[in-house]
């Protein structure tokens, strides 16, 4: 058999598979469909569809299956896109991010939804809580902590005030990039940024432009359409926004930690039932007294149970109050957290469960 007659038949085998895919994926939008028929039956007031834990255990249990070429990141995100489109025929979800378009809280919506959803940019984190507050929202995507500048305060503080639950978190591989319409680097004045970007990139700016301004601004995707008016203006932000404000890209991965990486947050009216691999959220104070902190931590050691995160915030309620967020590994409905929960609601000022969600998936 000749090279040409090989390559007809390998092309006419992924025919065959293409018809195949289409016919599961067809017969997958069909199930959806009838899900949709039976939770409409069960629940006639019409609560979300969307199901964040079922969708991580899909996820989970796809890229434990997955015998490769292809790695698990790219067949996660394959299963998502499928599993955006058919909740869509149930009803499109509507999320809503920091924006303007193009931002990296953008990214992580659709990397967590998929493309099927409506995503709608606001201007401020509180913006976003009180839309998914008024219903107006069915999610919202917040940015809550990146591992090289630490923890967003506003999201943080915006839980003290907030009904809304924790219903799920992403996580987003961030690379900045220097874009401007200028055509060299030596050309740039000033540079426009979120103050977390400038952070994150602040080596790279120091030994390659030394001399040029440093701007804070409120988004990288506004930062790129500032840039955008100007000839020796530049942005540091995702390439996205250089593709949607038409800049030019003068250097790539500007970050000065090659791991850098940011932690979102989906917040939502209800958190999640259990997936097998999940966190909670909580936020806690302490009596003002000595040994008051250890009391509050001794439960979760006790009950053998992680904690992957603690971060103290002024209460706002009074001079030198604080109040603790904390991440553990657990659901809340576990008998563990849930003995850890009661003993600390006996010892703590406060406390208040944010949520129970699953761990991000690639």
């Amino acid at each position: 058999m000749s090279d040409q007659q090989t390559l007809a038949q390998v092309r006419g085998r992924i025919d065959e598979i293409d018809a195949e895919v289409l016919r599961l994926i067809s017969e997958r939008a069909t199930c959806a469909q009838q899900i949709a028929k039976i939770k409409d039956l069960l629940s006639p007031r019409g609560r979300h569809y969307y199901r964040p834990e079922r969708e991580a255990e899909i996820l989970r249990r796809i890229q434990e299956q997955n015998p490769g070429p292809l790695d698990d990141e790219q067949v996660a995100r394959l299963f998502r896109e499928i599993m955006s489109a058919c909740l869509a025929l149930e009803r499109p979800l509507s999320v809503g991010y920091l924006g303007p378009e193009g931002t990296f809280t953008q990214a992580a919506a659709v990397k967590h939804f998929g493309h099927a959803v409506n995503t709608q940019p606001f201007g401020t984190i509180g913006d976003i809580f009180r839309e998914v507050e008024s219903g107006s929202c069915d999610f919202g995507v917040v940015p809550v902590e990146n591992s090289t500048e630490g923890v967003v305060n506003h999201t943080l503080d915006m839980f003290l005030r907030s009904p809304l639950r924790i219903a799920g978190e992403v996580t987003l591989r961030i690379h900045h990039h220097l874009m401007s319409r200028a055509t060299e680097i030596g050309a740039v004045r000033r540079v426009y940024s979120h103050q977390q970007s400038l952070a994150q990139c602040r080596g790279w700016l120091d030994r390659h432009l030394p001399s040029a301004e440093r701007v804070s601004v409120g988004s990288n995707a506004e930062a790129a359409k500032t840039a955008s008016r100007s000839g020796d203006s530049a942005a540091v932000a995702g390439e996205a926004a250089a593709e949607l404000y038409d800049l030019r890209i003068l250097a790539s991965r500007i970050e000065d930690e090659p791991g850098n990486t940011t932690r979102f947050l989906v917040i939502g009216p209800e958190d999640a039932p259990p997936s097998g691999r999940d966190k909670t959220s909580m936020l806690l104070s302490c009596r003002n007294e000595s040994g008051g902190l250890h009391q509050l931590l001794t439960p979760f050691a006790e009950q053998g149970i992680s904690m992957t995160r603690i971060e103290s915030r002024p209460s706002r309620q009074g001079v030198w109050d604080y109040v603790f967020f904390i991440d553990i590994c657990g659901h809340r409905d576990s008998p563990a957290v849930a003995s850890a929960l009661a003993k600390l609601k006996q010892a703590a000022n406060l406390c208040k469960v944010l949520g129970s969600y699953p761990e991000a998936v690639l």
